[in-house]
């Protein structure tokens, strides 16, 4: 503690802690996201601000809390954060599954380091801003947005010289017991004030001889997938998203998309490109911004020679035409879509959703085929309006006339909407309009729910179409069908598809083990052996998770460049 203080210490939580000691078959409600159970994967918000504090003078150092203890089991949490000097804290709230993780790893931190501030951003501390700091003691600070560099620095700034804390923007506050509102007033119009700056993650790995605390999730060594955020916000109106354009407008004050221009996004993929040959996600569509941003984008990656594959999102049913403006000028390009279901009604009832219609969307999936992207992923959910158990086995089926076209570059998932509502959306704003029955309000119920026995009770939702037991049953019945497809029509090989048999079939058994559990006839013996089974179990049980990467390993880094930075922050 002698050493000097470091100005910021940004923790990513686990989704509930501490996971290790407890026995919770938390089911798949990761499987297609590239992190485990435990959403171990950091927003690439905690890279923007480093970035632009040490732009601004201040060292931050970013410790994957969630990783550290997936990767070490006697890793000491509490222990770990007496050790380092910090000035300040910052703990991430973006989504609702870590709200159990986010709390208890603020409370140690300030049970260890009772005087120094600890703060909370994200989605879901937006919010519930004025919860966490009223009803929760260990937090000082929200800072509320989808933006929160500038804010940060200014409250860093008043914290460190006594400054006056109303003239924070964005921060939710407690003072003399009372919780103060700031206005939300930093909503910036352009992403390109601040950067992502990959070189940041090797001088902290080298500086703090920390690898596992800075990687994004559990096996990026090997597939390392990097991102880039080209806009904020949406014109979209997904009923089920938390950062729908309402949702936004209501929440973060962000009334219209803001954009990355296209040579500030360009910039960022390559300097990812300098370290590293991995794929890049453009998530968020680029025909948001309209057509002549989009290609204004494709034009800059081609004038900057970019070679790491691009991953391109889109929303709605992207026109062919611009897929073949990709296609002329990057060489290395996939996409993927989400129809979400296949069912026009299901579909419909989202209301203002991307117009995906079943022909328009074959239409131009045929015609991508006959271009050179190397992989179209196509992804449908369980848990929508007006979705029965029949509806979710006819998309499954749905997919299957898709692999009959015989192209194996296109494939097919399908998982839960969950496990939890996304708060601010409008089915959480409005369940019963939409047909769903809400199980969870505030922070500490959601917290709660977490720590349930399955995935099952931890879901915060059913609806009028199925309850939380024909949503698993569903999930499980339309996983197994699929990876019988996908075997059957060569999307994964037998070693694949037998893996997640398995993982389908133990989960089925687990869970009925689980009900004689709840229901007491189980003995003392029998519980413990099903808290190791349930320890031992692969959670990945819809889909072989290595399905969501593309090529990957050792040889995507570029050793050379990347020890010159190491070598800098040594020397440094």
């Amino acid at each position: 503690m002698g050493s000097k203080p470091i100005d910021l210490l940004l923790l990513h939580p686990p989704s509930v802690y501490d996971f290790r000691k407890e026995s919770i078959l938390y089911g798949p409600v990761s499987d297609m996201v590239p992190s485990s159970v435990m959403f171990e994967l950091y927003p690439i918000g905690f890279l923007t601000m480093a970035g632009y504090l040490k732009e601004h003078g201040r060292e931050v150092r970013i410790v994957n809390v969630a990783l550290k203890m997936l990767t070490d089991p006697k890793f000491d949490v509490e222990k770990f954060l007496a050790r380092i000097n910090t000035r300040a804290i910052g703990i991430d709230l973006h989504w609702m599954p870590h709200c159990h993780g986010a709390i208890e790893i603020a409370r140690l931190a300030k049970k260890v380091h009772p005087d120094v501030p600890v703060m909370f951003g994200g989605l879901s501390s937006t919010y519930y801003h004025e919860s966490l700091v009223a009803d929760y003691p260990e937090i000082d600070f929200v800072l509320r947005g989808d933006s929160t560099e500038e804010p940060l620095n200014l409250l860093l700034e008043t914290l460190e010289n006594g400054g006056d804390l109303h003239q924070v923007p964005n921060l939710t506050w407690r003072k003399d017991g009372e919780v103060r509102v700031n206005p939300l007033t930093f909503v910036p119009r352009t992403l390109d004030y601040v950067d992502v700056l990959p070189e940041l993650l090797i001088d902290m790995a080298v500086r703090y001889r920390d690898v596992n605390g800075v990687l994004p999730f559990n096996g990026w060594l090997r597939n390392p997938t990097t991102m880039v955020l080209p806009l904020k916000g949406c014109a979209f109106e997904c009923v089920t998203c938390g950062s729908s354009a309402s949702t936004c407008a209501r929440m973060t004050m962000r009334r219209k998309v803001a954009f990355r221009s296209a040579g500030n996004l360009v910039k960022n993929l390559v300097a990812i490109g300098r370290l590293s040959r991995g794929p890049i996600v453009i998530p968020g569509d680029l025909l948001q911004g309209g057509k002549k941003y989009a290609r204004q984008v494709i034009d800059e990656i081609q004038a900057a020679g970019v070679k790491n594959e691009i991953c391109f999102e889109f929303f709605d049913v992207p026109p062919i035409e611009f897929l073949k403006y990709v296609d002329e000028r990057v060489p290395n390009w996939s996409f993927e879509v989400s129809p979400e279901s296949h069912d026009r009604k299901v579909r419909h009832a989202m209301e203002g959703e991307a117009g995906y219609e079943n022909e328009a969307m074959e239409n131009m999936l045929r015609e991508a085929l006959k271009l050179n992207c190397h992989r179209i992923d196509v992804f449908y959910m369980i848990g929508l309006p007006f979705q029965t158990y029949e509806s979710v086995m006819e998309t499954v089926d749905y997919c299957e006339s898709l692999f009959q076209w015989g192209d194996k570059r296109l494939q097919c998932f399908i998982s839960p909407m969950g496990p939890f509502l996304d708060p601010g959306s409008r089915i959480f704003e409005e369940p019963e309009k939409y047909g769903y029955r809400k199980l969870a309000h505030t922070v500490e119920e959601h917290r709660q729910l977490l720590t349930q026995p399955s995935w099952e009770h931890i879901l915060n939702y059913e609806t009028e179409w199925m309850t939380r037991a024909q949503l698993v049953d569903a999930t499980y019945d339309a996983a197994e069908r699929l990876n019988e497809l996908k075997l059957q029509y060569g999307r994964i090989d037998e070693k694949s598809a037998r893996m997640v048999a398995e993982g389908i079939a133990e989960a089925r058994r687990l869970r009925e083990r689980l009900k004689a559990s709840l229901d007491g006839t189980l003995s003392e013996a029998d519980q413990a052996e099903l808290r190791g089974e349930i320890n031992r179990f692969s959670h990945n049980t819809v889909c072989d998770k290595r399905e969501l990467f593309w090529r990957g390993g050792i040889s995507s880094f570029k050793i050379p460049a990347i020890m010159k930075v190491a070598a800098k922050a040594l020397w440094n």
